[in-house]
């Protein structure tokens, strides 16, 4: 079992950066690799992504030194053991809103005596190379659960679910917290800001990191003057986009819109 570098750099308190990765291709995550993120979580809820295309993705965020956490679609026990069997190093769950979420997702992801995981000596144990007994020790420290808090149930259940030991951090999800306060896409309206500052304020007082989802650098400053340092800056998508489109309007400027 690799070691988590990320949970290795929160222990430190650095602080670190990630990406969403939609593009169902391994050539996206070494991109991120590249540029020296800290981490990725492969989408799964929004995407089409096959497990053979994840195992790949993951293959290359092994190469590059970087932590994949895959973001499931649904609390099932197959999937979640298929999707740790390609070796992602973290579950991210969404929609979390009460504790008994959280708590299937460990007993699907862990070993005895945390959880019930299915016996397996795939590639994450190197196909028992060291022995399994071994194996089973080291998944359990490595593997990561972070629970994306995106409602209204899951800010007023917050303590009770961050009182499970294997939390390793909380994401929050202003997007869709912002609907369910009824300014959909509106993540800076006051009422969205006051929730996620409560949701701060709990995950803190229970001494757990809290993760935000940098949308500007105004609102990354934020964060960071709180005392955050892990951070998404947004999905590979919108992040190739804007860069695109950015660099065809630099161009277009140059030219007053001509061309030849």
């Amino acid at each position: 079992m690799k070691k988590n570098k990320l949970k290795e750099k929160i222990a430190r308190h650095q602080t670190v950066f990630g990406l969403f990765v939609s593009i169902p291709h391994p050539s996206v995550i070494e991109l991120i690799g590249h540029a020296e993120f800290d981490f990725v979580i492969i989408d799964l809820e929004h995407t089409t992504i096959h497990l053979e295309i994840l195992e790949n993705m993951i293959r290359a965020a092994e190469l590059l030194d970087i932590t994949p956490l895959v973001r499931i679609a649904e609390i099932e026990r197959t999937s979640i053991l298929k999707i740790l069997d390609c070796g992602a190093q973290g579950i991210v769950i969404p929609h979390v809103s009460c504790r008994q979420q959280v708590e299937q997702v460990i007993e699907y992801s862990y070993y005895h005596p945390i959880g019930q995981r299915s016996l397996n000596s795939g590639r994450p144990a190197a196909f028992a190379k060291e022995p399994l007994t071994d194996y089973i020790v080291a998944a359990n420290e490595e593997i990561m659960i972070i629970p994306m808090i995106e409602n209204v149930e899951g800010i007023r259940n917050a303590k009770d679910i961050l009182s499970l030991a294997p939390v390793s951090f909380v994401l929050e999800g202003a997007a869709d917290l912002s609907q369910a306060l009824a300014v959909p896409w509106q993540t800076e309206h006051p009422t969205v800001r006051n929730a996620l500052d409560d949701l701060y304020d709990v995950v803190t007082m229970c001494h757990v990191p809290y993760a935000a989802v940098s949308r500007d650098k105004m609102q990354h400053k934020r964060w960071a003057d709180k005392g955050v340092r892990i951070f998404l800056l947004g999905d590979d998508r919108n992040t190739a986009f804007r860069a695109y489109r950015q660099k065809k309007m630099d161009y277009q400027k140059i030219t007053g819109g001509q061309y030849e």
